[in-house]
């Protein structure tokens, strides 16, 4: 494994860090976690959304198993990330400024929270939700 040092290290930001931003992280940790380090954290912390826990564990990644990171708190800890990446458009204007940031990026992502219907639907909705999380994760670890 490599030194933590050198890896990439990468915050994904969302509105409450209950979804997206845990599912991203999550999805990077384990596709490349020899040259990334990913965090995830929310401008208001709330728990992970049991919708969100169930569709991860179809596919055997558990999101719960810490708690919700304040975008504020690490930033006043003075953690320092190569990428800030939100995964929701309202979270983009809102989020402080990194020092350090190599680049900052948005991958808009549809809210699990906001999904509507009975609970088939709704996890038909996440899971749709989750693998273009996943998609977009293998295909920026392309790219970089």
């Amino acid at each position: 494994m490599k030194n933590e040092n050198k890896k990439i290290k990468v915050l994904f930001v969302c509105v409450h860090n209950s979804g997206r931003s845990r599912m991203a992280e999550k999805f990077l940790n384990t596709m490349a976690e020899d040259r990334f380090h990913a965090e995830s954290a929310g401008l208001e912390p709330r728990p992970a959304n049991p919708v969100v826990a169930d569709v991860m564990n179809e596919i055997g990644l558990d999101v719960t198993e810490k708690p919700a990171n304040s975008v504020f708190e690490l930033y006043k800890q003075g953690r320092i990330y190569d990428y800030v990446i939100t995964v929701c458009e309202d979270t983009e204007s809102k989020c402080p400024v990194f020092p350090g940031v190599r680049k900052r990026l948005s991958w808009p992502f549809p809210d699990p929270a906001s999904v509507a219907g009975d609970e088939q639907e709704k996890r038909r909705k996440v899971s749709e939700i989750r693998d273009r999380i996943k998609s977009r994760v293998e295909r920026w670890i392309q790219e970089i």
